[in-house]
């Protein structure tokens, strides 16, 4: 135990001593130390610091506080953790995070097991996991007018990825306006599950760099990158997120991400003749649908769901297509 004491004090010293104060990220610890240097990444439960002679692995329930040099203000370290006492009944399934921005590679890498794959007799697309209950969102197109709905997870395991298929999938609300449906897994038994965290519209610019994960034309867990387009593109009334990230059938319902993790919007179409031009449902559509889902929630005995009625003319511009 003293040596343990010992090697922390000592570590805790030579960040210190080592570190720059004019431009280092700043660690408080409950105990009361202090420590300085470069903070590379932040997880779910702990963040990931460069003091210069090491690099240390600190958990977020052992920190008061942080914050980073150019960021203006200080961060509880609870302030941006997920709500894991969140239930079912809350007004948000969702969950977010403030996110460090990182690579392509390591974003790749923690949230492609949130991502699943959407099956219906009529076809396949994408989705993803919004929470640990079993919710997740995919396109209303990929199981519009269907019922029977097969989720294919991929979790990783030591020789790489393994399915798993459940298929009790209950339909708990859809836009058929805005394209979007609101799933919930309900077989899931022990099976732990990722989860993406949201992003928002006020935070992402054009310019900034995105990537797609979802299984185009069935090829499964394929990840695309590319760059915000524009933020604010108009069809027929709704904004949309435009992207030169490669986007194709079979990636509808899967999340578009920023470079910090975040999911910034769904992918929903692109265009059949031009390469780079994709298109994704803007992430506070997907927060008010979620919000609100009490408004669009499924019956399969009342006609205002949408399958019972015929649906009018599906807004489409030329050359366009809903993947």
């Amino acid at each position: 135990m003293k040596r343990t004491t010992c090697g922390l004090f000592f570590i805790i010293f030579a960040s210190l001593l080592f570190c720059p104060f004019s431009y280092a990220d700043t660690i408080v610890l409950k105990q009361g130390q202090k420590i300085t240097g470069d903070i590379l990444a932040e997880k779910e439960t702990l963040l990931i610091v460069d003091i210069g002679v090491d690099v240390l692995t600190i958990q977020k329930d052992d920190i008061l506080e942080y914050e980073y040099a150019d960021s203006p203000g200080v961060i509880d370290a609870n302030e941006f953790s997920v709500d894991e006492s969140s239930t079912e009944s809350s007004d948000k399934l969702y969950r977010t995070a403030e996110r460090k921005i990182t690579t392509l590679e390591e974003c790749a890498d923690e949230f492609s097991q949130a991502v699943v794959k959407v099956s219906t007799p009529a076809g396949m697309g994408s989705g993803f996991f919004v929470n640990e209950n079993g919710y997740l969102i995919t396109n209303y197109h990929v199981i519009e007018k269907e019922t029977k709905i097969e989720v294919t997870v991929f979790q990783k395991v030591k020789s790489g990825f393994e399915k798993k298929k459940f298929k009790k999938v209950k339909i708990e609300a859809v836009n058929p306006f805005v394209d979007l449906a609101l799933l919930k897994v309900e077989d899931l038994g022990d099976t732990k599950i990722k989860h993406v965290y949201f992003g928002s519209m006020d935070r992402i610019s054009v310019g900034e760099k995105v990537f797609a994960i979802g299984n185009p034309l069935g090829l499964e867990r394929t990840v695309t990158d590319g760059v915000i387009s524009t933020v604010n593109r108009t069809f027929e009334g709704l904004v949309y997120i435009q992207t030169n990230t490669d986007i194709n059938p079979g990636n509808s319902g899967g999340p578009l991400f920023n470079m910090a993790g975040e999911v910034v919007g769904v992918t929903n179409m692109g265009y059949i003749f031009f390469g780079g031009l994709g298109f994704a449902i803007p992430i506070d559509y997907v927060k008010h649908f979620i919000e609100n889902r009490d408004a669009f929630a499924y019956d399969k005995d009342n006609p205002n769901t949408g399958f019972k009625y015929f649906q009018p003319d599906k807004r489409r511009n030329r050359g366009k297509l809903e993947i």
